[in-house]
């Protein structure tokens, strides 16, 4: 379950593109930053114990999803200051790196798992 924490000193500031409000964005403490880091250390070992096709079905998952919502991304980019091609673009980048990287996840290991740097010059 995902928890969205207040900061701890409760602060914002206003994000603004054409005196229209997009957001509000927490300022953060050094506080607020280390905790963030201890989760993100905690959700590693989680991560990094699922197996390989299991990532993957899970980023496939996320591609899904933001496919599903396709419409409102874009909305979400153009109220940025993009124009409709451009927004339409980046979202369909963001599905396709998405789906790219997840069927990297069960691929990865036997592709590069055995080689040994000394012997290919990219290395």
């Amino acid at each position: 379950m995902v928890k969205f924490l207040r900061t701890e000193s409760g602060r914002f500031y206003q994000i603004f593109n054409k005196n229209i409000t997009l957001a509000n964005m927490c300022l953060s403490s050094r506080k607020d930053i280390r905790n963030a880091v201890v989760a993100a250390r905690k959700a590693t070992g989680s991560w990094a114990s699922k197996s390989a096709y299991n990532r993957s079905q899970i980023l496939y998952r996320i591609a899904e999803n933001l496919e599903s919502r396709k419409d409102q991304f874009i909305e979400e980019i153009i109220i940025q200051g993009k124009n409709k091609n451009a927004a339409k673009k980046e979202v369909e980048l963001s599905i396709d790196r998405i789906i790219y990287f997840a069927g990297w996840c069960d691929k990865i290991n036997q592709v590069f798992g055995r080689c040994q740097s000394c012997c290919f010059k990219s290395f």
